[in-house]
């Protein structure tokens, strides 16, 4: 704004100033004028303000303060005329009204200049709240507002690096002015600045020593402004993300402290934009794999045989997951001569790894279940067609197969390592039909033998669980879960196989405290022949 008067005339005046004088004017039919001194020797004094017309019919003074202002400025108040009160008085009270208006428009030019002056900044910021909150990948995010803030502050160059702790590294996520990509840089690295922003969890403000190049040409070397971007949640401790850096300035100025602030409140939203998106990314992520393992444990269900529209043999059967998939199996078969093939397998740890093995082994038994007439030759080709893919994952299986011959009075089976396998009878007496071998996984080329026990086709019960079920059911109260599950069968042998499985499922949900640790998988077949 231009000084007071330098136009001539009072329109260079503040408004505040113009009002004062109208007031005064009106409320004491007072006529004033407000002089400034010589801008240089010899030079006339410039008259401000004069009321209209006081020029014309008055020209002695009655009454004359000085006025000073906080900017340096003296001028010189003229009261020329008062009819509703003292000359003196009158001037003096619009002295103090004066300066204090024209301290108030000195104030309001300060904070238009500055307004003016920040306006890009505070548009950046806007900007980046929108940004932020249009645009879903970060990525993409990261870059648009780079380019903002390195237009808005001249820098030549900037990055922004996010933190990985998988790898306990700074990545870049965007850069602006570079061509190459960085690799990751180590959080621990001591010669690295970014690194050593994001471990003091401070600002860093530093100049780069100018080449000789730059020197012979009066420049400076570039001066280089990092930001930590850090997080503070509503509650608990705040962290840091990754870093902000500008590298450079056009017009080889230096970054300031205003710079540095500015830098922080942007790195402040660009650290709750992060944990937000990465919040909204979980929770979609979370989402997404509730609905893939819901869609596999239906999957998986449908894979087994419904036990009880079993038409050569009366079963029942269920498998109840320690999660939403497991690694526990049974099989039924109808093969030639009447006889009945039974298989149930455990596959080691459970979840998702243990429900794919599940799969493969269901799969490969249905083939050589129907190729072979042996239990051992069925486990045999089992092993096989299963050993590298157990010996990538580490895991193996106990599994129990048997043919059941009603016809013939007799049970052949191969039992792979597993544990619980019972022929009940109906005088109450449990024969336990051992292994034979090692689990799948474990068995060496030579293994696999197979057993041959007699068969009651009018009363016998093959009896199989896996140790989820038993293990749920064992406490130091009541013993061990094998007796607790056999103690049942027994009771209820003369039962059908549904009723049984119902109430072997009924004792582990009274189990207290409950034990879920393992997949649930009991089978129970009463094969009469034809």
């Amino acid at each position: 704004m231009m000084p007071y008067g330098e136009d001539g005339g009072r329109s260079s005046l503040p408004d505040p100033v113009l009002r004062a004088f109208g007031d005064f004017e009106a409320g004491f039919g007072a006529l004033f004028r407000l002089v400034a001194p010589p801008a240089e020797p010899g030079a006339a004094a410039r008259i401000l303000y004069e009321t209209e017309g006081a020029g014309d019919s008055i020209r002695a003074r009655v009454a004359r303060v000085a006025i000073g202002t906080r900017e340096g400025a003296t001028f010189e108040l003229e009261v020329l005329a008062s009819v509703r009160g003292d000359a003196e008085a009158v001037a003096t009270a619009l002295r103090g009204t004066l300066e204090h208006a024209f301290e108030a428009a000195r104030e309001i030019r300060f904070f238009t200049v500055e307004l003016s002056e920040r306006y890009e900044e505070i548009h950046l910021l806007y900007s980046i709240s929108e940004t932020l909150g249009s645009i879903v990948r970060m990525d993409d995010a990261a870059r648009v507002i780079l380019r903002e803030v390195c237009d808005v502050m001249g820098a030549k160059r900037g990055s922004l690096w996010l933190y990985r702790d998988r790898d306990d590294s700074l990545h870049l996520t965007a850069s602006v002015g570079e061509e190459r990509r960085f690799p990751p840089v180590r959080a621990d690295d001591p010669d690295a600045v970014t690194s050593m922003v994001f471990r003091e969890e401070r600002p860093v403000i530093a100049s780069r020593a100018p080449t000789r190049e730059e020197r012979e040409r009066g420049l400076r070397g570039d001066s280089f402004l990092a930001v930590p971007i850090r997080y503070t949640p509503p509650s608990g401790e705040a962290r840091t993300l990754g870093v902000l850096n500008l590298i450079g300035r056009r017009g080889d100025d230096r970054y300031s402290a205003a710079d540095q602030k500015l830098l922080w409140a942007i790195a402040s939203q660009v650290g709750s934009a992060l944990e937000n998106k990465r919040l909204h990314e979980e929770s979609l992520s979370k989402e997404r794999m509730g609905r893939e393992m819901e869609l596999a444990h239906d999957l998986q269900q449908k894979l087994l045989p419904v036990a009880e529209r079993f038409d050569a043999a009366e079963a029942a059967g269920r498998v109840a997951p320690a999660e939403q998939v497991g690694g526990d199996f049974y099989q039924l078969f109808k093969l030639p001569g009447g006889r009945v093939g039974v298989m149930l397998g455990d596959v080691s740890l459970h979840g998702f790894p243990s429900a794919l093995i599940m799969t493969l082994t269901m799969s490969a038994a249905g083939i050589y279940a129907r190729e072979h007439d042996s239990p051992a030759r069925v486990l045999r080709d089992l092993d096989d067609a299963l050993r590298e893919e157990l010996e990538t994952t580490e895991m193996f299986l106990t599994v129990f197969y048997g043919v059941v011959d009603p016809q013939q009075g007799r049970l052949v089976y191969s039992n792979a390592g597993h544990p619980h396998a019972f022929v009940v009878h109906d005088d109450g007496v449990i024969d336990r039909l051992t292994a034979t071998d090692p689990p799948v996984g474990f068995a060496g080329p030579d293994s696999y033998g197979e057993q041959e026990v007699s068969w009651d086709a009018s009363t016998d019960l093959l009896l199989l669980f896996t140790d989820g079920l038993s293990d749920t059911l064992a406490t130091t109260a009541r013993g061990d879960g094998e007796t607790r599950v056999l103690e049942t069968v027994r009771f209820h042998r003369r039962s059908d196989p549904e009723r049984i499985i119902d109430k072997l499922f009924e004792l582990t949900t009274d189990a207290n405290p409950p034990n879920r640790g393992d997949d649930r998988t009991a089978l129970v077949v009463r094969a009469r022949g034809s």
